[in-house]
């Protein structure tokens, strides 16, 4: 299992120790730092079974900074991509599932 981390973001803290705490074997990766390629990104997409939009973070400034109200799908992979930032987090990725810790528990629900 891979768990796309932010150390800084509290749910992804509440997610990983949820985790830790069942004795999971988790890969963490702290995304902003090995940032998700398109490729990667459309993945995941297709995991979560979302579209790029409903991963992102729209609330983030560089959202706005962007103007990606209006963009499609491939512009938001793409923005996504080179923007780390606006990916939400935690992602708990398990085989061909995944699932957003928001609330942190979710990630119990692809164990």
């Amino acid at each position: 299992m891979i768990l796309y981390h932010n150390p800084r973001c509290t749910k992804s803290r509440e997610a990983l120790k949820l985790l830790e705490e069942r004795e999971v074997d988790v890969e963490v990766i702290r995304y902003l730092d090995a940032p998700l390629d398109e490729a990667a990104l459309r993945e995941v997409a297709g995991k979560l079974g979302m579209s790029p939009r409903d991963m992102m973070r729209v609330k983030e400034v560089t959202y706005k900074e962007l103007s990606l109200k209006d963009a499609d799908d491939d512009a938001l992979f793409t923005a996504m991509a080179e923007n780390p930032v606006l990916m939400e987090r935690p992602i708990l990725v398990n085989g061909d599932r995944a699932v957003i810790g928001r609330p942190p528990e979710q990630v119990l629900d692809i164990l």
